[in-house]
């Protein structure tokens, strides 16, 4: 187990995540999915539902378990990327649709655990997919910079 992937990579693996989703949160759940958790305003934390919503409450809940994770999700990636064919980012590429892939069939299966639209479920999927190939692509890089592996 290599520590500096875990602790660096992991950490780039969120920085980016969280850089990436300054993009997509205002497309997918200030936009598209909007009317949907108004609509669903039962199922969302209060502090996300009051106006304006209090993101800075949230936050270092956010950040703490967005670094686990992400940390978790680097831990994972040492261990696998020997298993994938290319240049360290290609590798983080494949991992990452690997991961997102996953993730999609854990909200399959929550989905028929809690009652919302499937446009949730499948916009949180695109969603997901798009952050975990490019903060995939980024742990791969900074990896490969971190510890090279032949393969």
């Amino acid at each position: 187990m290599n520590w500096k992937i875990i602790l660096i990579g992991g950490f780039i693996f969120y920085v980016v995540l969280f850089a990436v989703s300054f993009v997509t949160g205002p497309v997918v759940h200030n936009n598209i999915l909007m009317s949907t958790y108004e609509a669903t305003a039962q199922f969302w934390r209060p502090e996300l539902m009051s106006d304006p919503p209090n993101m800075a409450a949230l936050l270092p809940r956010w950040v703490t378990t967005g670094l686990i994770g992400a940390f978790i999700t680097a831990g994972i990636y040492d261990q696998v990327r020997s298993s994938f064919a290319g240049p360290g980012w290609q590798r983080g590429l494949k991992f990452g649709f690997a991961v997102a892939l996953l993730s999609v069939a854990t909200m399959f299966s929550m989905s028929g655990v809690f009652n919302l639209p499937d446009r949730v479920w499948a916009w949180w999927s695109v969603e997901t997919l798009v952050l975990y190939l490019v903060a995939g692509a980024a742990l791969g890089l900074v990896a490969d910079k971190l510890a090279p592996r032949a393969g």
